[in-house]
């Protein structure tokens, strides 16, 4: 996990604001979140923060690759903290979202010619063992 949230921001061109700062706390603790579970969270310490503001600051931390959207069939999106590429396995009963990492082997499949990949997005939809077990 990342504590330093001040580097982070800086490190990719950002001011640290108390806004950001906490709204990357949000997403670092959960792992997964939507918009609306950060604000939720946010507002408790910053009452006068209004949502407007969560969505201008997570559009701009995407945009400077602070975090990254996962999106979720017939769901809100989620977001998370940019880190190496991994693949997410999404259930569809529950909405849980596990991180995977991608496999060498799998890479290789990913590889097309005359085609330079820099990132790969890998979402998976199916039903996670507690669900199946219910």
């Amino acid at each position: 996990m990342i504590k330093n949230y001040i580097t982070l921001l800086q490190s990719n061109d950002l001011k640290a604001t108390i806004q950001r700062t906490s709204i990357l706390k949000s997403i670092d603790q959960a792992g997964h979140i939507s918009v609306d579970e950060i604000y939720e969270e946010v507002k408790e310490l910053h009452p006068t923060l209004s949502l407007a503001t969560i969505y201008k600051n997570i559009t701009l931390m995407q945009e400077n690759n602070v975090i990254v959207e996962v999106p979720i069939n017939g769901q809100k999106s989620k977001y998370e903290l940019k880190k190496d590429d991994h693949m997410h396995l999404i259930c569809q009963v529950c909405g849980t979202i596990q991180d995977r990492e991608i496999r060498p082997e799998a890479k290789e499949a990913l590889v097309v010619e005359n085609f330079q990949l820099n990132s790969s997005k890998i979402n998976l939809y199916g039903v996670c063992q507690s669900c199946q077990n219910r």
